[in-house]
């Protein structure tokens, strides 16, 4: 089972948590065709089972299909897999020409990757004026050839899609499934990551396996992920001063949390049914596309960076979590305060045995070693990559979180709308990994070497991008 399949009913029938810039004016004439490509794509995330590290490659691939039929049309840019094999004749270079061109492109992407989402994508392509049917023009076919060619390579990356993203490295987990319902008594390792056996949102009792274990191996866009994963330092060791010391500050830290932090954790959770968090940064990205008004290919290299960025930090922090197969808050804080009364979240008290983080009930804990933080990994690479490309690191965004909104406790939490501010694409970033410690699911390292981690992928993409896009790819 996928860390997807398990979804809130709640968040399928609304959301209550809205996003906004401060005021700037829409660009004239609406979202560029870019953005509506990635709306288009979002929803079909939201609607599928992959979870991150997929959706990462995922909004990966179909961006370099828009980005390679785009350079085609351009004097200088590269393509990732053709170089400039395809460019097409300057009488050629139409904003029309390229803009079919990339339709062609991602629809191709897009349907390959989320097949069962194909309705969505035929019904924009007919929107837009094309019929994916009939690729008979020369700015369709360009964009076919593009978008074909970065396939091929994508389905012997490493990933497996064309196997069901099956693990292809036979990973097992050393502990046997910790039923989160009854308390903890014993775990062979401590220090290693767990199963959890809980009832979803559907009721159904279900142990999700480790997510994705062979991501490491996942062919990186920058080619530099996999060694800035292996140079980030060990996790504290299981029974060390620090080992116990971060457990403790997770304790004490979800007993103290107030109505601004859980509107954090849940703001930034990203769970099932969600863009998930590479696809949280696409939705920032459309509105910097907006308040910037960006042209075509403004978008077309601004989402090509950004997604790659994402694919890569993926693959560096799947590789990290692989290598260290640390164990999640829950099981290391059943386990080192079992039998002791602590105080947790909801001014209550528990027996550590039975200790539960700040989470749905319905999806505790995302089913993959703690060490580093996925969400943090992924947030700072993303605001690298757009601090890079807007060549400040303003950003001026918020969230509004609606009184009542809490997945995890409905009706009740926030008692009052919770704005959430980040003048900088740094603080959003720095918010999000901090939310995952408020959630009680990451620990203070896991996070803050995530943030490191991901700041070092984004740049390496960033410079792979502009690479391709000067012609120096």
């Amino acid at each position: 089972m996928h860390l997807r399949t398990i979804r809130p009913a709640a968040a399928l029938l609304v959301t209550l948590l809205t996003l906004a810039l401060t005021a700037v004016p829409a660009r004239a004439g609406g979202p560029t065709l870019v953005v509506r490509w990635n709306q288009a794509l979002l929803s079909a995330v939201r609607g599928g089972t992959l979870g991150p590290p997929m959706v990462s490659r995922a909004l990966a691939i179909a961006h370099t299909c828009a980005y390679d039929a785009w350079a085609a049309y351009d004097a200088v840019a590269a393509g990732t897999v053709l170089g400039g094999a395809l460019r097409r004749p300057p009488a050629e270079r139409t904003e029309a020409n390229k803009a079919e061109a990339v339709s062609y492109a991602v629809h191709l992407a897009a349907t390959d990757l989320y097949p069962g989402q194909r309705a969505t994508f035929d019904a924009l392509m007919a929107d837009l004026g094309h019929d994916p049917a009939v690729p008979d023009s020369q700015a369709a076919r360009t964009g076919l050839a593009a978008c074909q060619a970065v396939l091929d390579q994508r389905h012997a990356d490493g990933s497996n899609q064309l196997g069901g993203y099956a693990d292809t490295t036979g990973y097992a987990p050393v502990n046997a499934p910790v039923v989160v319902a009854e308390p903890l008594t014993a775990l062979a390792q401590p220090g290693r990551w767990a199963p959890l056996t809980y009832r979803n949102a559907a009721g159904a009792l279900v142990t999700p396996p480790f997510l994705v274990p062979h991501w490491g191996r996942v062919a990186s866009f920058s080619g530099s992920a996999r060694a800035l994963a292996d140079a980030v330092p060990a996790p504290a060791p299981y029974g060390s001063a620090g080992w116990r010391a971060q457990a403790a500050e997770i304790v004490a830290g979800t007993a103290a949390l107030d109505d601004r932090s859980k509107s954090i954790a849940d703001y930034w959770s990203d769970g099932p049914a969600s863009e998930t968090p590479p696809g949280h940064w696409c939705l920032f990205a459309q509105q910097v596309s907006a308040r910037d008004r960006h042209g075509l290919d403004q978008d077309v290299k601004l989402f090509f960076a950004l997604a790659n960025a994402g694919m890569d930090a993926g693959i560096a922090a799947w590789e990290v979590k692989r290598d260290h197969d640390s164990g999640r808050p829950i099981t290391a804080i059943r386990d080192q305060y079992r039998g002791q009364t602590i105080p947790t979240w909801g001014g209550r008290s528990v027996d550590g045995a039975l200790w539960v983080p700040y989470q749905p009930a319905t999806f505790p804990t995302p089913p993959f070693g703690e060490y580093v933080s996925g969400h943090s990994t992924f947030s700072a690479a993303a605001a690298e990559v757009l601090r890079r490309f807007t060549g400040s690191d303003a950003f001026g965004g918020q969230a509004v979180v609606a009184a009542g909104s809490s997945k995890v406790e409905p009706g009740v939490t926030p008692a009052r709308d919770v704005t959430l501010r980040w003048r900088t694409y740094t603080e959003a970033a720095e918010q999000a990994g901090l939310s995952r410690r408020y959630g009680g699911i990451h620990f203070r390292a896991g996070d803050l070497e995530g943030r490191a981690l991901g700041r070092a992928v984004g740049d390496a993409a960033w410079k792979r991008a502009v690479a391709y896009w000067t012609g120096r790819g």
